[in-house]
Formats: C-alpha cells, sequence, structure tokens
C-alpha cells in the first residue's frame, strides 16, 4: 500500500499547508464529477481521500509517522494481541462515495467550495453535490407583452418547452431568471439544479416608443382638428382613448395623458399637422388669399 504523503505526492517533511494545497490540486483532477464514469478517477481519489483524511488531522499524521497506524488509518498488531481498530476515512457505499472525514476533516467542505464554487455543495455526511450549471437562451417579447404583462410559452433547446410569466414593465435588455430550469445537478438526487437565464429583447412598436415608464406617440391631426380644435381618440398600452387638441395647435405640440404609461408612467402625444393626400383649388385659393391678408414668418429668428 502506497504511503499517504506519496499519495499526495508531498515529503513526510511537508507542512500542513503544503499537503492542503496538494490536495486541492488532485481533488480538482480527479474528482468522479468532473470525470463521469472513469473508474479509474473513482479509485485515485478514494486514495487522495484517504490520504488527506490521516495527514489532515495532527494526532492520526503523528500516529502513522510513529507507526502506529497504517495508511488506512488502521491500529497495527501488536505482539500482546492488542484490540484492532478500523481508522476513519473513505469507504464506498451503494450508489456513490461516502466520506467521513472525522475530527481530521475540518475544512473539507470549504476546500470543495473554493474548488467548484458555489456550484458545488455539502449536503449531509458524506454527501456531496454538485450545483447543475445555468444555461442562457434569448427571448423576443413583443412590446404590449412587455409594458402590459403575459404569458408565453418558450420553446427550448432539446424540445422543453415552458410557459413564462412576462412580467408588466418588462424592459429590453432585462434577464429573466427561471430557478431550477437549467441543467441538472450532479451526485444524486439532492444536487440542486441550475437555473434558466431569459436574455430579453423587447420588439419594437410601430407607433409607441418607450423612454423609462412613459410612452411617446406621434399622431397626425387635421388643418380643421388643428386650427378649431376637438377631440381626437388616440391609442395607448393599454387601449383607445379620447384626447382634447386645444385651438389652435401645432406640429410639434405635445399633450399629456397622465397615467397612460407603463406601470403609472404617463403618455406623451406630439402632434403633426398633416394636409390631405390632394389640395384642391378651393383649399389652395382659401389659402392664397388668407395669406395675402395675414402673412407671418414661420422662419424668424433662426
Amino acid at each position: 500500500m502506497r504511503s499517504p504523503y506519496d499519495n499526495l505526492g508531498v515529503k513526510p517533511t511537508a507542512s500542513a499547508d503544503e499537503i492542503r494545497k496538494a490536495f486541492r490540486k488532485l481533488a480538482k483532477q480527479w474528482h468522479p464529477d468532473m470525470k463521469p464514469g472513469d473508474k479509474q478517477a473513482e479509485a485515485r481519489f478514494r486514495e487522495i481521500n484517504a490520504a488527506y483524511d490521516l495527514l489532515s488531522d495532527p494526532a492520526k499524521r503523528a500516529r502513522f509517522d510513529r507507526g502506529e497506524i497504517d495508511a488506512e488509518g488502521r491500529e497495527h498488531a501488536y505482539s500482546g494481541g492488542g484490540p484492532f481498530r478500523g481508522g476513519a476515512g473513505q469507504r464506498p457505499e451503494a450508489g456513490g462515495f461516502h466520506f467521513d472525514f472525522g475530527n481530521g476533516g475540518a475544512g473539507v467542505e470549504d476546500i470543495f467550495s473554493d474548488l467548484f464554487g458555489h456550484h458545488f455543495a455539502h449536503r449531509g455526511p458524506g454527501a456531496f453535490h454538485m450545483r447543475g450549471e445555468d444555461r442562457r437562451h434569448s427571448l423576443t417579447v413583443e412590446f404590449l407583452d412587455a409594458a402590459k404583462g403575459a404569458i408565453r410559452r418558450v420553446d427550448l433547446p432539446g424540445g422543453r418547452s415552458l410557459d413564462v410569466t412576462i412580467p408588466a414593465g418588462l424592459k429590453d435588455g432585462q434577464t429573466l431568471r427561471l430557478k431550477g430550469q437549467g441543467d441538472s445537478g450532479r451526485g444524486g438526487a439532492g444536487a440542486e439544479p441550475g437555473d434558466l437565464l431569459l436574455e430579453v429583447r423587447v420588439a419594437p412598436h410601430r407607433l409607441f416608443r418607450r423612454v423609462g415608464d412613459d410612452i411617446h406617440l406621434d399622431i397626425s391631426v387635421t388643418l380643421a382638428e388643428a386650427v378649431e380644435g376637438g377631440r381626437i381618440t388616440v391609442p395607448t398600452v393599454a387601449g383607445q382613448v379620447s384626447l382634447a387638441v386645444p385651438r389652435g395647435s401645432n406640429t410639434g405640440t405635445v399633450l399629456r395623458l397622465k397615467g397612460q404609461g407603463i406601470k403609472g408612467g404617463d403618455q406623451y402625444v406630439t402632434l403633426k399637422v398633416t394636409l390631405p393626400e390632394r389640395v384642391d383649388d378651393e383649399l389652395a385659393g382659401f389659402i392664397h388669399d388668407w395669406s395675402a391678408r395675414h402673412p407671418y414668418d414661420p422662419r424668424a429668428g433662426r
């Protein structure tokens, strides 16, 4: 049987820190979760783990160095027929590994957390689980769905589909985290699955523009509506509403619809005075006569 020093690749004079560093390096290389189904890796990891179990405990290490216990922590037989005592260490269990570190195992969980990050967890005596990887997926949602909220079916790689709740007010570029919908965890039924991260793109709308939680909209009005004023119907994210156009409005006039934006924001309507597609002689003659009597320069001062 190889010496625990040989299994970790350190000298018998190695410090506790050197032993810890050697174990970290080898454990990361040979951990069975890193080499699924590799029997050689499983066997090598058992050796590494047993060696660290013994050498990380100062009392056990001292007894080994004095020849009182062997590399597995078992008492050497004495001529006086002293008791044989099995030492703490790794032992195979049905369905996987069971690691009993005893008092010398202090800090082992920290080592694995350092090696594998938050994906690695110790769940009870001897049970080591690795959290599944998070997965990313892009999702395009319609403008009004993002504004008002909706439930949408999302098709994922591998043939899976999920009904995803789109929260009201979702912004372009936000990420939705669906807990437990990523890759499966490793190490048995208790391993936590990863999450699914949906990176959302909000499709542009042909009429609406979003600025913060406000909605901006350009809308055309007739010459008569601009000059005389009146009421017009305009769209909002919640539906059609009536809007009063003040007498003498002009292109660029901005009117506010309070509370008609997203999550309590407002909607701002910018008017565009629009002539008919065909200007007939009657309208042209009227404008000519009126302009001759009421000259003005809209570009004055520019």
